[in-house]
């Protein structure tokens, strides 16, 4: 038995009752012939409404136990109802309205996509793209009809005819001057409910107070726009025009305050032609700084042609700056199907729009497909070949001239100030892990004098580590406005295509475990040598220097503690813990964010505890083991940078956000982000946000030696296998 499901939605908003088909059953062709009326009236469809559908195939509890695992993989995806089993098949969602904003009609057959979300909003999936599968021969095709009510065609009204409905509106009703006007008791109310944070869930009281007091909001809490357009209701023409009318005269937000209008719950054009405004105040900085979100949330425009692209392109074409970020965000997801026209097309007016550009662009593309050839056949040798001999067979591929050639005098694809010059051969060379990236060397001084290495990875999805690195400089820029240098070092990384990406080499570091290991020739007692990481940096840092490399490791070890708190970083070990020789620490490697943790049962959530080890606590104590001094410091830096970001917390639940529809396998749903909001204690005062944190501090102290054993144990392993 097959039945379709059928929704209106304005974003992730219902606009009346689902309808369900009825049940009809039949081998590969099923007909209906059903109409499928909806419970509103055509009039007040919004503009940006979309109709969703799905199918499902429905089944006797008995029967399911055979034929399961032929009909659907994805267990999680059954619905069990009355006794019957529900399985998704296929779903597809269109536009009620076009591009030019007329009504469609007549019939259409829509190709749908197969693999579902986790998570469905009335078993259907609205957030999903309004694209039909453009692998037609495979996919499921649902044959609808639209209505005609009429010869003529129906257009949405234009914008001036909206503002017209709404000054009716205002004239006929005497009590529209009173809307909004409430007293001092209601300022309270508001004020709570607009220091909320975006997660937060208003309640129907609460959003009819919030319609209601709008020209309060306006006045007093220019920022809870966001809040407003989720207290409207949609269905509703009047409302929607006295919004429009509303909004002509809302003032600018802050673009960090902007960029949550362009979320999925915001579908309407003028709301998102407003973000787009205010936006543009964007320095270029601040704009490549956010640029990898806005990428992502063009996935949510249902047409090719709208003010976010539009904005991109034109400060793409101003600044090769931005141009290459964009290029690249887009370039790299240009093979998924629901994406490639839109992606492709822009790609291709940046292109046409800079062709000097396209020149430079092309030659990196060109480098990148030489490293994922070099890479395949080194995967493919280092089966049957010792590691030298795969060193030397790279070598000697890279003194071929086609190589050479394409791996010679190009823009860093992940920072166009740096020029790739020519390769330093020698010194190239591969990494041992499963996917065996390269690490390639140029000849080009640094200013430390060491040369520039970039890493090539292939087979590893970099979005994440991407994301992860993103924030890290966010916070680094946020923690410097309020006068705190935390000495991060968030180094580039670009995904540049499917599973494939860059990273930058960070010259003069090692890993911990490294460090660990030089300094004693047995695993075990490695990581018991408190001393060897202070012995490391002595040995490069002499007289005052060693105070400068221990200000510089206490300040980043701070930072990183910090934030892989609040991120939830997990799987932190001295392999993905580095430390320059200026003293300065950093993590790399971000494969679990969000309280993913590794354990020996596969993934498993938890809350990241603060960590803190024994051998970091003696080099900031300079050796000392009684030096409370330089301990309440670091403990100081630590306390001021958590509430730094605390005061930040919407525009991280922002951020990420605007990240769910990347299909990052630990950010797919609302509640990955409920972790940001518990590590950063949002909803509590100042004072009990900073008892947690004290708290966790200490508990991390009291498990300062664990850590250490814990580590131990992995270096142990990890020598044993080599």
């Amino acid at each position: 038995q097959v039945h379709v499901r059928a929704g209106l939605f304005h974003g992730t908003e219902l606009l009346c009752k689902t309808i369900v088909s009825t049940e009809i059953s039949g081998r590969s062709d099923h007909v209906w012939n059903e109409v499928l009326e909806f419970e509103i009236n055509v009039c007040d469809l919004p503009r940006m409404a979309r109709l969703c559908f799905a199918v499902y195939a429905v089944m006797d509890k008995m029967k399911t136990k055979k034929s399961t695992k032929a009909m659907n993989p994805s267990k999680y995806q059954t619905i069990r109802k009355a006794g019957k089993v529900h399985y998704p098949v296929a779903w597809v969602n269109t536009m009620v309205f076009d591009y030019k904003g007329q009504l469609k009609n007549g019939e259409l057959v829509l190709h749908s996509w197969s693999s579902f979300p986790d998570e469905l909003e009335e078993m259907l999936n609205p957030m999903g793209t309004v694209q039909t599968n453009p692998y037609t021969e495979n996919a499921t095709a649902l044959h609808i009809r639209f209505q005609e009510y009429s010869k003529q065609p129906i257009n949405y009204p234009p914008f001036d005819k909206i503002l017209e409905k709404a000054a009716e509106i205002a004239r006929s009703s005497d009590n529209a001057a009173m809307a909004g006007r409430g007293g001092k008791k209601f300022y309270i109310v508001l004020k709570e409910i607009m220091e909320r944070d975006p997660l937060s869930q208003l309640c129907e009281n609460e959003m009819d107070l919030i319609w209601t007091l709008r020209y309060d909001c306006r006045e007093n809490f220019p920022q809870s726009l966001p809040k407003l357009l989720l207290s409207l209701k949609w269905n509703k023409l009047e409302d929607v025009a006295q919004l429009q009318a509303l909004l002509q005269i809302w003032p600018k937000l802050l673009p960090r305050e902007a960029l949550e209008l362009l979320d999925f719950n915001y579908p309407d054009q003028y709301v998102r032609e407003y973000a787009v405004r205010c936006l543009k105040q964007m320095s270029d900085e601040e704009l490549s700084q956010y640029l990898l979100q806005l990428v992502q949330v063009l996935k949510y425009e249902p047409f090719l042609d709208c003010a976010l692209s539009r904005f991109l392109l034109e400060r793409a074409l101003a600044n090769r700056r931005i141009g290459q970020m964009l290029f690249w965000h887009l370039r790299s997801e240009v093979h998924i199907p629901a994406v490639s026209v839109q992606f492709g097309l822009i790609l291709e007016a940046y292109c046409r729009g800079s062709v000097a550009h396209m020149k430079v662009l092309a030659k990196q593309v060109e480098a990148l497909n030489k490293m994922k050839t070099l890479n395949s056949l080194i995967k493919l040798n280092a089966m049957k070949q010792s590691k030298a001999k795969g060193k030397d067979a790279m070598h000697t591929c890279l003194k071929q001239n086609a190589y050479r050639e394409a791996l010679s005098d190009l823009q860093s694809p992940l920072n166009p100030s740096v020029i790739l010059s020519e390769l330093h051969v020698e010194k190239c060379r591969y990494m041992d892990s499963k996917m065996k990236p390269l690490w390639i060397v140029y000849n080009n001084k640094m200013f430390g004098g060491d040369f520039v290495g970039i890493i090539f990875k292939n087979g590893d999805d970099l979005r994440q580590d991407m994301l992860t690195l993103q924030i890290l400089r966010l916070m680094d820029i946020l923690w410097k406005e309020a006068g705190l240098d935390l000495r991060i070092l968030p180094y580039g990384c670009l995904a540049t295509g499917d599973h494939s990406g860059l990273i930058e080499a960070v010259s003069s570091s090692e890993t911990i475990a490294d460090i660990q290991l030089n300094s004693s020739n047995v695993a075990a007692a490695a990581a018991f040598n408190k001393d060897a990481l202070l012995n490391w940096l002595k040995e490069y840092n002499l007289g005052d220097d060693l105070d400068r490399a221990i200000e510089e490791f206490t300040l980043s070890c701070a930072g990183y503690c910090v934030a892989t708190y609040v991120l939830g970083i997990g799987d932190r070990h001295s392999d993905n813990i580095m430390v320059r020789k200026n003293g300065q620490l950093f993590h790399i490697d971000f494969g679990h964010i969000l309280g993913n943790f590794k354990s020996k049962f596969g993934i498993k959530r938890e809350r990241v505890p603060f960590i803190l080890t024994y051998d970091f606590i003696h080099v900031i104590q300079q050796g000392k083991t009684g030096n409370t001094e330089k301990f309440g410091r670091f403990r100081q830096y630590c306390e001021e940078a958590y509430l730094i970001l605390r005061k930040h917390g919407n525009l991280f639940i922002t951020l990420f956000a605007l990240m769910l529809t990347a299909g990052l396998p630990e950010l797919t749903s609302v509640k990955d982000i409920q972790y940001l909001k518990d590590s950063l204690a949002l909803g509590k005062s100042e004072e009990e946000a900073l008892k947690q944190f004290k708290h966790k501090f200490d508990e991390a102290l009291r498990e300062s030696w664990t850590t250490k054993v814990n580590w131990m144990a992995h270096t142990v392993r990890k020598d044993y296998r080599s």
